[in-house]
């Protein structure tokens, strides 16, 4: 990844068995930059836009279709705030199956109900009754419209089939009115994936002011561990008298 290009080396006290002398420093990427660099991103909203990751995308390949270089995947990748690429970037639609089977062992427990989600309801005057998408149990219940008033109240309840009226009645439930629907294991792994799929992004005219402003931050300050703008020291504790 071409990030790691970007940070500052620090020199570390060699951890080595085989070291010369307790004098030995050791060359490491100084990753505790990227701190200063969170900092700079969440004051700069302005410069994302939104992004759908597509089934089988990678940052490398996202980064050479908005910005023509492969290379630049760590923007894509901190534009995203991503701190995981394995649990954070969606995986492939195959994926998932093998994923949740692994995860609940059988395609039995995979295709345990896991949830129900409400289905919008909304009266004759297009009042929301109940809102979509609420996560509840089989036991899930609410009153019904035969003792409101006016008597001519009706709910309609509203989903990706369209509209369908409820009967009146006292009590509509998820078990006798379909007023939910169902959510698996597998299913809901499948929406969990989905989630992650839209990600922000570094709009494309604000790329090389970005790498500029990348390397000015994670760039040495002058301390007294200050080497060059690309190397700093850390203290040897080893060593009694310098």
């Amino acid at each position: 990844m071409g990030y790691f290009r970007e940070l500052p080396d620090l020199a570390y006290q060699s951890p080595l068995s085989h070291k010369n002398s307790s004098k030995d420093y050791i060359i490491i990427k100084n990753i505790f930059r990227r701190t200063k660099l969170a900092d700079y991103l969440k004051d700069a909203v302005t410069i994302f836009q939104k992004f759908i990751i597509g089934d089988g995308d990678r940052p490398d390949t996202i980064a050479a279709k908005l910005y023509g270089d492969s290379r630049l995947d760590y923007v894509v990748i901190l534009m995203a705030g991503i701190t995981n690429i394995n649990h954070q970037w969606p995986l492939q639609d195959f994926q998932v199956y093998d994923y949740a089977l692994s995860k609940y062992g059988s395609e039995t427990k995979m295709n345990e109900i896991k949830y129900y989600k409400t289905f919008e309801i909304r009266d004759e005057q297009d009042r929301q009754i109940l809102p979509p998408d609420l996560i509840v149990d089989a036991d899930f219940k609410i009153d019904g419209t035969a003792h409101k008033f006016p008597s001519s109240t009706r709910y309609t309840i509203r989903n990706d089939n369209g509209y369908s009226q409820l009967d009146d009645k006292d009590e509509f439930t998820v078990a006798t009115d379909n007023i939910a629907t169902a959510i698996t294991n597998l299913q809901y792994e499948y929406l969990e994936n989905e989630k992650k799929r839209e990600i922000d992004i570094l709009r494309v005219g604000y790329l090389q002011t970005f790498l500029n402003d990348l390397r000015d931050i994670v760039r040495y300050d002058q301390s007294s561990s200050y080497i060059s703008a690309n190397l700093a020291a850390t203290e040897n504790t080893e060593v009694v008298n310098p």
